[in-house]
């Protein structure tokens, strides 16, 4: 396993990490997320990623019942939470500083621990003051609840506004964004966050790698029984990978990169999680999967990154067509 600071930060977290979106609580218990986690914790991987969100809670509780279960050392483990969407009252939603102090206390009961490492804002929120959320997540930070804070698909611009409220205040200013990033989904990561890296020094963790299971190759032929587009919770996404003209195109590429795959000698999960580790401005990719041999496939991923070399990732981007445009450079 590599290991990469998060941003410009000394926290080291796994290039590859583990997170319960979607699987913990809908198709994983307990006793399977246990064999999970451990088989991606035996594998190197520190950073395990949750939300106050997934599963209404559901999903923290599994994974603190794994954690308290596998007795691993606190300080091995890099551990984080997202806090928007806690349930149904006025106040259990968004980014005010009553809801992001009671939903965190509520996230650490539930993953039994006395902090997180990372708390992120799972959202932006039109209606409560950015100046607010940051002078709450700095006391949430100074209470110990939390080590470090970030965003999640915050915009660049708003982003930009947290770090420039957090430093003119004296408090601790966003690390880490955790955006969307994949073969298909590329703007915010490559182009709208650019000037960010080095400027604030931001960290990403990034999710979704195989675009909700596109870029694995299983919906090439039709929806596997028991997938994810199976599920009827998720007729929603069905209808915009599979049914839509944009949904369709992006099928008819995952084909075209099935072959270069093979040529690689390579798998395509493997393929698209070595896309996103090539990029040096992602700290970590984060990694779900419904069944242990999917962990073990996804971790493998490690191990071909050399093979994307500068031919392999020129023949992706024929495949793809997509890269985003540089900034126009009115000189020329």
């Amino acid at each position: 396993m590599e290991y990469r600071f998060l941003g410009k930060s000394g926290l080291k977290v796994s290039a590859l990490s583990f997170g319960s979106w979607v699987t913990f609580g809908e198709q994983v218990d307990t006793d399977l997320a246990y064999k999970q986690m451990k088989t991606a914790y035996d594998a190197g991987v520190n950073f395990f990623d949750n939300a106050e969100a997934y599963e209404s809670g559901t999903s923290e509780e599994i994974m603190g019942g794994v954690l308290h279960r596998a007795g691993w050392k606190r300080s091995d483990l890099v551990l984080s939470t997202k806090i928007f969407w806690g349930g149904d009252g006025p106040n259990d939603k968004g980014l005010s500083f009553k809801h992001i102090k009671e939903g965190t206390e509520a996230a650490l009961k539930r993953l039994q621990t006395d902090y997180v490492d990372l708390i992120f804002c799972h959202r932006p929120d039109l209606y409560t003051p950015i100046e607010e959320t940051v002078r709450a997540m700095d006391q949430v930070i100074r209470e110990g609840k939390a080590l470090y804070w970030g965003t999640s698909e915050w915009s660049a611009e708003q982003i930009r506004i947290a770090y420039d409220i957090a430093r003119r205040e004296h408090l601790r200013p966003p690390l880490m964004e955790q955006p969307q990033y994949n073969m298909f989904h590329r703007q915010r990561v490559e182009r709208e966050y650019e000037l960010l890296y080095d400027d604030i020094g931001l960290g990403t963790t990034i999710w979704s790698p195989l675009a909700s299971g596109l870029l694995t190759g299983k919906y090439n032929d039709g929806i596997p029984e028991g997938s994810r587009l199976d599920l009827k919770k998720y007729d929603w996404l069905k209808k915009i990978l599979l049914e839509t003209e944009e949904g369709r195109e992006k099928l008819e590429k995952v084909k075209k990169l099935a072959p270069l795959a093979k040529e690689l000698g390579i798998t395509m999960p493997q393929m698209a999680l070595a896309w996103c580790l090539k990029n040096p401005h992602v700290s970590t990719v984060i990694t779900g999967a419904s069944n242990v041999e999917q962990v073990k496939q996804n971790m493998s991923a490690m191990e071909v990154v050399g093979k994307l070399d500068d031919q392999a990732m020129e023949k992706i981007e024929e495949i793809l067509d997509n890269k985003p445009a540089p900034e126009q450079n009115w000189r020329n």
